[in-house]
């Protein structure tokens, strides 16, 4: 685990980019190339878009579930294991670029796959990884429900880095959870080119609202599809509107203020500098879990025990009862 960054300024980026649909090899190239190309441009942090390796499954958003399972096979053909020679290669990239690293994937774990979200610090150590609790609509179709073993603040080179993916940001309680644990900086991911424009707008409003409350920052990436990658997902006219829109790649201060433009369309990057100071300024005048907290009146309570399928119960040898308890 790395020492927090010694100026408490430090430049992040936001990835807006589109997969290699059905390859994981190649996907996985183009977060390496991204990895190198955010630290030539000064970047410590680096994050990707929801489930990127990968792909977000876009399908599940079109198909019904009886015209799903070509897809979902291939999914699991693809997706990462965790730990695995991905998570190998993304751990030597970190490293090798000295930066800290949020990369959503699907993660196959035996027969079911998980909305997982990784944390690489900037020494390559895998800080992080957690599941999103629970699916959205067409994605419970696709994954199984995380936990809250996962909801946890790391302490990083860039400072206390909490992550939440989609529509966990409209979970008000796992929100709290990661503000309880004084995150300075917040990832977030949405699979991005679905819905259209108003995806987009709730998702701005999200983040906004996320920063303020907790008076942290908010790195948000979004991926991108190209309309090839649409037509390849569904020949219907009418359903590749569902495949557009929905992008909002963003950099959020604790004041709710962008950092730079927001990105809407096509691949590129979000650059911004995140000066520490701006926590304290929000802070001083509203600290959620702090001097504007009220614990003794609403609090929270969490079970963070992993969820596990079998339980062993330990086993000890009888003991014979006496006379006296007999009687």
């Amino acid at each position: 685990m790395s020492t927090p960054h010694p100026s408490r300024r430090i430049k992040a980026a936001a990835v807006q980019i589109a997969p290699v649909l059905h390859s994981l090899e190649g996907t996985l190239q183009k977060v390496l190339a991204a990895i190198a190309k955010a630290a030539g441009e000064g970047a410590h942090l680096v994050v990707f878009p929801e489930t990127f390796l990968p792909y977000y499954p876009y399908f599940s958003f079109v198909l019904p579930p009886v015209l799903m399972g070509a897809e979902h096979m291939k999914l699991y053909e693809e997706a990462v294991e965790v730990p695995g020679p991905v998570v190998d290669a993304v751990s030597a990239a970190a490293r090798e670029h000295g930066v800290v690293v949020v990369l959503g994937v699907n993660e196959k774990d035996h027969g079911s796959i998980y909305n997982a979200q990784l944390i690489f610090d900037a020494d390559g150590s895998l800080l992080l990884k957690r599941r999103k609790i629970t699916p959205t609509f067409h994605e419970r179709m696709v994954w199984g429900q995380g936990d809250a073993a996962g909801l946890k603040v790391v302490q990083t080179a860039v400072g206390r880095l909490g992550a939440l993916a989609c529509w966990e940001h409209y979970n008000p309680l796992a929100r709290y959870a990661l503000m309880a644990q004084h995150e300075e900086i917040h990832a977030s991911q949405f699979p991005g080119s679905m819905v259209g424009p108003i995806f987009a707008d709730q998702m701005e409003v999200t983040i906004r609202h996320h920063a303020l409350e907790s008076g942290c920052f908010v790195v948000n990436a979004t991926g991108w599809l190209t309309d090839e990658q649409i037509a390849a997902i569904t020949p219907d006219a009418k359903l590749q509107k569902a495949l557009r829109g929905g992008c909002c790649t963003a950099i959020v201060s604790p004041e709710g203020v962008h950092l730079s433009p927001k990105l809407s369309e096509g691949e590129g990057m979000v650059i911004a500098d995140l000066d520490f100071s701006l926590i304290t300024k929000r802070k001083r005048m509203m600290d959620s879990v702090g001097h504007y907290a009220r614990p003794e009146l609403l609090s929270l309570r969490i079970n963070a025990a992993p969820a596990v399928p079998v339980t062993h119960v330990p086993t000890t040898a009888a003991e014979p009862l006496s006379c006296a308890e007999l009687l």
